[in-house]
């Protein structure tokens, strides 16, 4: 019998004495999606747009040092230190020309190593840091301002990241987010590029989603109503429909920001039934289990679980 989608495997790949945890899901294919979360978060963000997102190949998500239970490297690391280490894991994972996708600070590492590679292919994700919001009070303003329009289970995920993670570790690696000049690396982004952010999203003001698309050779952005910072989460039909229509071509090839028609949207991102929950529940803390004996293993089966509930869930198709 063949792997289902939602089959979790995870491996750990090693590069200067730090490691990335990946997670993969999904068929064999010609095209990887690689998921690059933000600060703070995990991998888990991406649970119910990776389901989605198996048309072309594989899904792999990844949790980098510092995050999702991985260990803190010594020192807090640039956004060119984690863009270079994202470099390595594909290297090592021998993936050729994957879809790199980026979320919140994902966008930022995404973006640099994109400029000093050749790519077809990238997905920029709720695209930070907007120029005029670098003050950390601003962008902390800006965050709750955006969480106020974000679904319970987003919340949800959030807390059990920070608490991974922990607080003073995003105190930490902040100051690198707002350092980054993204709108420096942008012009050098070759691939074709697409820029999916919610109207909600105090973070991502239509006016600097504009700016992205404009300082991309070859971007082209969408909006999406209702959703805030965590669009891919609440709206993961829809960004993940976007996503396959632009590795294939299928999107208009300009700059223009374009939205989403309401009518077509179909967020459901509300609670879950009850044996969902459980079993949702029950992965997540086989998942905990795994990080705090730092078996892999059982990481993958939280991670499994966790897919599963979700698959359950939403009825999405299971490809064998």
């Amino acid at each position: 019998m063949g792997r289902r989608r939602s089959d979790v495997t995870v491996e750990r790949v090693w590069s200067d004495g730090l490691y990335a945890r990946v997670s993969t899901a999904g068929a064999d294919g010609s095209r990887a999606f690689v998921l690059v979360p933000g600060i703070g978060v995990t991998s888990n963000y991406f649970e119910r747009l990776a389901l989605r997102l198996n048309e072309l190949g594989p899904v792999v998500a990844l949790d980098l040092p510092g995050f999702g239970g991985v260990p803190h490297p010594r020192h807090p690391l640039s956004i060119d230190e984690y863009a270079a280490l994202v470099g390595r894991v594909l290297d090592r994972l021998g993936l050729e020309d994957p879809v790199l996708v980026g979320h919140s600070m994902g966008t930022q590492i995404v973006a640099a190593l994109a400029s000093t590679r050749a790519l077809s292919d990238v997905v920029l994700i709720s695209p930070v840091t907007d120029p005029r919001q670098r003050r950390a009070s601003t962008v902390l303003l800006r965050f709750v301002q955006s969480c106020l329009h974000e679904p319970p289970r987003v919340v949800a995920l959030a807390l059990y990241a920070y608490a991974l993670c922990g607080l003073r570790w995003i105190f930490r690696i902040l100051p690198a987010v707002l350092r980054f000049r993204v709108e420096d690396v942008l012009p050098h982004v070759s691939a074709r590029t697409l820029v999916v952010s919610g109207e909600e999203d105090r973070l991502v003001p239509p006016s600097w989603a504009q700016e992205v698309a404009r300082l991309l050779p070859r971007g082209r952005a969408w909006r999406i109503p209702g959703a805030a910072h965590s669009v891919m989460h609440r709206d993961a039909e829809e960004v993940a429909r976007l996503c396959v229509a632009h590795v294939r071509g299928d999107l208009p090839a300009d700059d223009e920001v374009r939205r989403v028609p309401e009518e077509t949207v179909e967020a459901n991102d509300g609670p879950p039934a009850l044996r969902g929950a459980l079993l949702a529940a029950t992965g997540r803390l086989t998942e905990v289990v795994g990080i705090l004996a730092d078996d892999d293993a059982t990481i993958a089966r939280g991670k499994t679980e966790q897919a599963r509930a979700e698959e359950r869930a939403e009825g999405v198709a299971d490809d064998r």
